[in-house]
């Protein structure tokens, strides 16, 4: 499992999950505090954390530590569709490493290959995938929450 983050002026290195599943401490510690609280003080003022409802991101804990940084976070609807752009960027990640010539051989091999992946997809790339939430909320809103084009 990985872990990464995008915003329209940048992106937050990939986190490789080692050592077992994801829990609300380990995103709170792991991922919020060591990843996602530099990143928002870069920022500043506006920035907004959108992950999704995934166990871990709603842990009491998480939510309490959001709070104590101040670190504002999207609201989802328990049962929506997924319109997070960071979707799109993990299918980006996927062609990539499935384009390589040398396959990985190992996790840690798949870990570099992803880490090195992520590096390099151009900000432009991001750029527009963020560009399309407003299209992609109003395709969902037109289609009653039915499926989209994207």
């Amino acid at each position: 499992m990985v872990w990464g983050g995008i915003s329209y002026d940048g992106r937050i290195d990939l986190h490789v999950i080692r050592n077992g599943s994801l829990t609300a401490v380990r995103y709170r510690d792991e991922i919020v505090h060591q990843h996602v609280r530099p990143y928002a003080g870069a920022i500043g003022p506006n920035f907004v954390l959108m992950d999704d409802n995934a166990p871990p991101h709603r842990g009491r804990i998480v939510q309490q530590y959001l709070e104590t940084e101040g670190i504002e976070r999207m609201d989802w609807p328990a049962r929506s569709p997924d319109l997070n752009p960071i979707e799109h960027a993990w299918d980006m990640l996927q062609r990539r490493i499935s384009r390589r010539i040398r396959k990985p051989e190992t996790c840690d091999q798949l870990a570099n290959m992803l880490i090195e992946e992520w590096r390099q997809i151009p900000l432009a790339e991001f750029r527009k995938l963020i560009r399309s939430f407003k299209n992609r909320c109003r395709e969902v809103i037109q289609a009653r929450g039915g499926h989209t084009h994207y």
